[in-house]
C-alpha cells in the first residue's frame, strides 16, 4: 500500500483551522501533525497556500441509474462529485425501476462497485405498499428510508395517512422526507393553468410549489416524528416559515434534523428571469427573504446539513413548457465552491461549511470512519485554494447532461485536488485514478 504526505497545508476540521501535514498510509490517515518529515517511498505533495478539508458527504443526489441513463450515470456523476470535493454520496430511489425493494438496493450496489469514483450508499424508497420491505431492510443495506410526502412520480408518492403513520412508527433506519403537500400543489396548478394555459411562466413555480404546500407537509412530518419517536431528517427546506419547526443547536442529541441545499442558498425568485427552467426544482427556489433566512438558520444550527439534491436532466428536456419541463438541476461538481463563495462574502465560516457538509452527514447517518480528518479514518480529502478563481463553462462541466446553471459564473475558489480512500483521484482537473469508491459502512 502506498503512502502519501500532504505538506504545508491549512487544516479545517472540527471547528479548528491550523497548520499541519497529513500522512496517509494506504486508505487511511496515519498522522496529522505539523512538520512531518518524508521517508523513502512516500508520495510528497506540497499544498502550500491551500486548505485541507474532509471530503464532503452529499446525502441527497440523483444519479439516474438504472433506467434514466441518458441523463446521468453512476460513473459520470460520481466523477463530477469528486472533481468538486465530494467524496461520498447517498443516492435517491426514484430511478426506473424505483429502488423500493431490498433486491433493488443490492442491484444498485453492484452497479456502483468498480464504477463509482466516490463512496456510495443508497436509500430505500417508500411507497403505499412496501412496508414489509421497510421493516426488513438492514443497517448497511440502505442509508435511510426516503419518503416522498408529495411531488413524486410513479408509485413513490406516499399519501395514505395510515401508511405514513406505520412508516414513521416502524422504520428502523432514519426517515428522510421530501415535504410538499400534493393537493395544495394540484389546486395551484389548476389555477395557473386556467390563467395561462400550458405556457405558465417559469417564474410562477414558487407560487405553484408554494410556501403553504411546503409548511403543510413538513409540519405533518415533524408531528409524526414527535408522536412516534422517529429519527427524521427533513430534506431541502426552502421557506422561512418552516424553520420554526426545528430547534437551533448542535446536531448531537437531535432526533429531528433538517437540511438545506446549495441552490436554495444561492438563487432566489429573481433568478427565474435569466435561467427559467434551468432552476426549476422541487421544492421551488423562493423569495430573497427565504434565502436569507435559510442562511441565518445555517449559522445558528437550526439547519444541520447542506446537500445538493443533484438532479440532472438534458437541456432538451429542460427547454419544454412549464408542465413538461422536469424539475431538478445538476450541482454536485460546484457545491463546495458555491459554499466557499459564501465564505468569501463573509456569510459562512469555513468551520460551518465543513460541519454542515462533511461532519454532520456522517454524524446523522452514523457513517463509519469518514466525514472528519482524524487519524485512523479513511483518507477522503478535498484540497481547496481560496485564491484561485474558476469560471464555470460548458467545456469544464463534468455532468453527462453537459450543462450547469452556473455557466458563466466565476467562482472565487477552486478544488485543486481530491483524495478518495487515500488515493489522489483528481488533481488540477486531471483524473489520475480508476473508480475506487467503496460502499459506506454505518454504525448504530
Amino acid at each position: 500500500m502506498s503512502k502519501t504526505l500532504l505538506v504545508n497545508g491549512t487544516i479545517v476540521n472540527e471547528d479548528r483551522i491550523y497548520a499541519a501535514d497529513v500522512l496517509i498510509d494506504g486508505e487511511r490517515i496515519a498522522k496529522i501533525e505539523p512538520g512531518l518529515s518524508a521517508s523513502s517511498g512516500e508520495n510528497v505533495i506540497d499544498v502550500s497556500g491551500c486548505h485541507v478539508l474532509p471530503g464532503l458527504i452529499d446525502d441527497q443526489v440523483h444519479f439516474r441509474e438504472p433506467g434514466l441513463m441518458h441523463k446521468a450515470t453512476i460513473a459520470t456523476e460520481s466523477l463530477a462529485a469528486v472533481c468538486g470535493g465530494v467524496t461520498s454520496y447517498m443516492e435517491m430511489p426514484n430511478t426506473s425501476p424505483p429502488t423500493t425493494t431490498v433486491e433493488a438496493l443490492a442491484e444498485k450496489r453492484d452497479r456502483a462497485l468498480g464504477r463509482s469514483h466516490a463512496n456510495f450508499a443508497f436509500y430505500l424508497g417508500a411507497t403505499n405498499e412496501n412496508l414489509d420491505e421497510i421493516k426488513r431492510v438492514a443497517l448497511g443495506e440502505a442509508c435511510g428510508i426516503k419518503v416522498f410526502m408529495g411531488a413524486s412520480t410513479g408509485n413513490m408518492l406516499v399519501d395514505d395517512p395510515a401508511t405514513l403513520e406505520r412508516i414513521f412508527a416502524e422504520a428502523t433506519l432514519p426517515v428522510a422526507t421530501h415535504c410538499e403537500d400534493s393537493p395544495t400543489i394540484w389546486q395551484n396548478e389548476a389555477q395557473f393553468k386556467q390563467r395561462y394555459g400550458d405556457d405558465v411562466p417559469m417564474a410562477c413555480h414558487p407560487q405553484i410549489r408554494s410556501a403553504e404546500a411546503c409548511y403543510k407537509s413538513s409540519s405533518l412530518a415533524v408531528e409524526l416524528a414527535k408522536r412516534f419517536g422517529t429519527r427524521l431528517h427533513v430534506l431541502h427546506l426552502t421557506t422561512e416559515r418552516e424553520l420554526n419547526l426545528f430547534e437551533p443547536g448542535p446536531i448531537e442529541g437531535k432526533h429531528i434534523t433538517a437540511e438545506v441545499c446549495v441552490h436554495h442558498l444561492w438563487f432566489d425568485e429573481s433568478s427565474y428571469g435569466a435561467l427559467g427552467a434551468r432552476i426549476k426544482c422541487n421544492p421551488a427556489i423562493k423569495r430573497h427573504e427565504d434565502r436569507e433566512a435559510l442562511l441565518a438558520a445555517v449559522r445558528d444550527d437550526r439547519l444541520d446539513v447542506i446537500a445538493t439534491d443533484h438532479a440532472p436532466h438534458t437541456l432538451e428536456e429542460k427547454q419544454q413548457t412549464y408542465f413538461s419541463a422536469p424539475a431538478g438541476l445538476p450541482l454536485v461538481q460546484h457545491s463546495l465552491q458555491m459554499l466557499l463563495e459564501h465564505h468569501r462574502n463573509g456569510r459562512l465560516t469555513l468551520e460551518q461549511i465543513v460541519r454542515k457538509a462533511a461532519h454532520n452527514p456522517a454524524r446523522l447517518f452514523g457513517v463509519k470512519d469518514r466525514g472528519f480528518l482524524r487519524e485512523g479514518y479513511y483518507g477522503d480529502i478535498a484540497v481547496v485554494d481560496l485564491e484561485r478563481p474558476e469560471r464555470v463553462t460548458t467545456e469544464n462541466v463534468r455532468y453527462k447532461c453537459g450543462w450547469s446553471p452556473l455557466e458563466g459564473v466565476e467562482l472565487g475558489a477552486s478544488v485543486v485536488m481530491t483524495l478518495v480512500n487515500g488515493m489522489v483521484v483528481v488533481r488540477n482537473g486531471e483524473v489520475l485514478a480508476e473508480p475506487g469508491g467503496r460502499q459506506l459502512e454505518f454504525s448504530e
